[in-house]
Parts: C-alpha cells; structure tokens; sequence
C-alpha cells in the first residue's frame, strides 16, 4: 500500500510553495533547537525575546530569509510553560511538526487543494494562537495540514467545510504575544487522523509517546523541495 509520505513525494511538482519566495537552500538557516546546541543549553530558551533574538540574529548573520527545523526534536524550550508540564523531567517536549521561522505578516499558501476543516484561537501561553487545520484528499489518502502561530486576524472570513484551491493564501504568521507568545514563526505538521480533535491537535509529545505520533505525523520535509530536493530527507 502507498504510504501519505511516498504519495506526497509522487505529486510533489505540483505542491505550491508554502511560503514566497520558496524556503531553500539558498536563504534558509537549518536551525537546532535541542539541547545538543550549546547556546540553547545556556539561557537562550528561557523567554520568547530572548529566544527570538537569537533566532533572528543567527539567521541574519547567514543573510537568511527564513530558519527551519524542529520534527521530532526534543526540545526544553517548552518546559517555560505549563500548558506542556512545566519545568519538571516529566513534560512534553517532542516537536511533532516542522517550524519556519520568519518575519512577523510573511503571507502562508495552501500548498495543495483542500478544505477548512476546523480554526480557534489556542491562546493559552506557549500554545498555537490562532491555528487552522486543513482536510486534504490525494487520491486514495486523506490527510490533514495543520497552521498554528497565526495572526488573529487570519481566522476571520473562513468557515469549516470551504473549499480551498493549491496557491491560495491562506493566512499569516504571527507575532508574540497573540501567535501564543513566540517568536515568529509557523508551525506546520501533517496528520493522518484527528482522533476527533477540532482546532486543536497535539503539536509536541511526551518522549514515551514519539513513536507513537511519529506513525499519525509523518515528517514534513516533502513539501519544502528546495531544501530538500532528494528523497534521502523525506524517506529518512
């Protein structure tokens, strides 16, 4: 049977870019935010300007126009807050989606056909702000695209059930404190069944859980092709 992944990837020239001018290798800063990078070890994770002023500063010192990183990092960044189990060993801390880091406004586009299948506002501090899930069918597949860290004002005019086409803009990235008080940026993940949730779906993981999600979040890697124009990433 043909997995989401490998459908994806044989439709691939015809997904629309999420973000213009395309993410690539040519202006765009592979970002690590685990503890395996030294700066985040110090004080960098502690709040969303610090956080913020490192990222941005490191993507212009690489003259980059966006940072991009995050599927199944285990990140402590989001011990800060308690919507994820605070500051003890026991929280949440898998990322489950792929996050693109850029100005606040920059417009996101639908990358493929698909319909609203549900949006809110996730306000709690360190949640998604405004967040809009997308239904798709790809022939024999359904899925799901989730956009979280939204401007507010992205959710006005849209109803569940509208259809979208590939290429439309959808909404825009937002700024603290309304994108759920983060730095800019977009939080994008794949889901393959909502298990009922509505505007809502779990963008990081217990550690016990990963491999769990991982099978109901596959990588996002295929939809940004000038990063990662091989299969080596998206089938890793």
């Amino acid at each position: 049977m043909t997995t989401l992944t490998e459908r994806l990837y044989q439709q691939r020239t015809s997904l629309h870019p999420i973000c213009l001018p395309e993410p690539g290798q040519d202006n765009t800063l592979l970002l690590d935010l685990t503890e395996n990078n030294p700066d985040i070890q110090n004080s960098v994770k502690n709040t969303t300007e610090i956080l913020g002023q490192y990222i941005f500063s490191r993507m212009k010192a690489q003259q980059a126009m966006y940072a991009y990183g995050g599927y199944l990092e285990d990140r402590a960044v989001y011990r800060r807050s308690s919507l994820f189990g605070g500051p003890g060993a026991d929280s949440r801390s898998i990322h489950l989606g792929t996050d693109l880091w850029a100005a606040a406004g920059t417009p996101v586009y639908l990358p493929l056909d698909g319909y609203v299948h549900s949006f809110q506002n996730n306000a709690q501090h360190g949640d998604y702000g405004p967040t809009i899930i997308i239904g798709h069918h790809l022939q024999e597949i359904s899925f799901f695209t989730l956009y979280g860290h939204l401007t507010t004002d992205s959710l006005n005019g849209i109803e569940t059930h509208m259809p979208l086409k590939a290429g439309q803009m959808l909404c825009h990235i937002g700024d603290a404190p309304e994108n759920g008080d983060w730095p800019p940026h977009l939080h994008f993940q794949i889901i393959t069944d909502m298990k009922g949730n509505t505007g809502d779906f779990p963008g990081v993981a217990y550690p016990r859980e990963k491999h769990t999600y991982q099978k109901i979040c596959p990588d996002p890697a295929v939809f940004f092709q000038k990063l990662f124009p091989g299969p080596d990433k998206v089938f890793s």
